[in-house]
């Protein structure tokens, strides 16, 4: 299959996978790769391959094809082709919880030397390492890398990059606990979908969408979670994203548990971590095991609640995952010595408290303050203390001598 035929079945499969019709579409582009002589086109629609099985959740085949997209890249020995096999392993690993990986395949990204077209890209990686380090819970080097995505978003007019950077940028501050900021941003994701995503995949506004239902959720405003959640879970089922699916279901067991209702919480919890094992997302099964926990908790039910809590610890543990919220968890069952030495050591070594106050960052619902050099602080203590800059890139200029 030479060149032009390559790109008309690759043309010919994009339709069909926009018209929801993936099956047919992947069908079509597992022939052009068995059959292409064309190196760029076999790149391309691995590419297109990558995307699908990405939105479906078949993560551990959305990493076969990326290695197979960098073998690729090699032979033809383009950077932009690399920068874009690179990026796709960086995502392949983002979804299979590898953020080490993630971020080593971002750095070589951002080391080569493209062209414009692959410093187009930039801004995709540090979304991409942004998430990678908010998975490692270093929040202030997420905090940087979103920033730095945002700024190539409208340096490059890219609204729907700069829509996903609000979404994460929402998800970041969930875990902070400044639920005003977590709202605030899916909010700007939603208005960016309104005002420019007339031709978007509806997959950006059932991202934000999303992202707003869990802000609302808490900020206890239950009903608004729930539509949120509802026109989300629509959108995902329609396109049969099942990872957003898996998402959706877990903050409607969420929002339920909130009410009391643990009787509807369980079997969402249920369906929920089915699809999160299927897919391979460690993260998340380790949220089902949290939210199940809570409602053993709820109905008092301790032995069950710690078990919960162990399996979460346990696939924590496995995945190698470094989410500072799941080590706080354990203290709603009774806070078992060890495990709040663990959290207070993991709370010392990622520094999550405030610079100038000295208290804990993240531990209750308070409105925190992002610097422009991405160091976090309470917004209580910016405003009493007056002092303009940051008070710990002050404190480190400083010579020892002087301190």
């Amino acid at each position: 299959m030479g060149q032009d035929q390559t790109k008309q079945q690759i043309e010919k499969g994009l339709k069909l996978y926009q018209s929801n019709q993936t099956d047919r579409a992947l069908h079509v582009w597992t022939r052009v790769l068995e059959r292409t002589s064309d190196p760029g086109g076999k790149f391309r629609v691995l590419g297109c391959l990558i995307t699908a099985h990405s939105e479906m959740g078949k993560y551990k085949d959305m990493l076969k094809y990326a290695l197979e997209q960098i073998d690729t890249a090699r032979v033809m020995e383009d950077p932009d082709y690399l920068t874009e096999g690179y990026l796709n392993l960086a995502r392949s690993n983002e979804k299979l919880c590898d953020f080490q990986k993630t971020v080593s395949y971002c750095k070589t990204c951002l080391n080569m030397q493209g062209t414009t077209v692959s410093l187009q890209l930039n801004g995709q990686v540090c979304l991409s390492m942004g998430n990678a380090f908010l998975g490692l819970s270093v929040f202030q080097k997420a905090l940087e890398s979103y920033e730095k995505a945002l700024r190539y978003a409208h340096n490059n007019d890219d609204k729907m990059l700069e829509c996903r950077v609000c979404c994460s940028l929402g998800n970041i501050y969930i875990h902070l606990k400044d639920y005003e900021k977590a709202l605030f941003f899916p909010c700007k994701a939603a208005e960016l979908v309104n005002d420019y995503g007339k031709g978007w995949s509806l997959k950006y506004r059932a991202m934000s969408q999303y992202h707003m239902s869990v802000a609302y959720r808490k900020l206890d405003r239950l009903p608004d979670a729930m539509e949120c959640c509802e026109e989300s879970m629509k959108i995902a089922l329609q396109h049969g994203d099942r990872p957003l699916q898996a998402l959706c279901l877990v903050n409607f067991a969420d929002i339920h548990r909130c009410r009391q209702d643990v009787d509807k919480a369980f079997p969402r919890y249920e369906s929920a971590l089915a699809i999160m094992i299927d897919i391979g997302n460690r993260l998340g099964q380790v949220y089902v095991y949290l939210g199940v926990a809570k409602c053993w908790l709820l109905q008092k039910d301790y032995d069950k609640a710690l078990d919960s809590l162990q399996r979460a610890q346990a696939e924590h543990a496995e995945g190698s995952l470094h989410q500072r919220g799941h080590l706080s968890e354990p203290r709603a069952a009774g806070r078992a010595p060890g495990q709040v030495v663990k959290f207070l050591q993991c709370v010392e070594e990622l520094e999550l408290y405030c610079g100038m106050c000295g208290e804990s960052i993240g531990d209750r619902d308070q409105k925190l303050q992002a610097l422009p050099c991405s160091h976090i602080f309470h917004l209580k203590c910016l405003e009493t203390n007056g002092t303009k800059g940051c008070p710990k890139c002050f404190k480190s200029s400083l010579k020892p001598g002087f301190v």
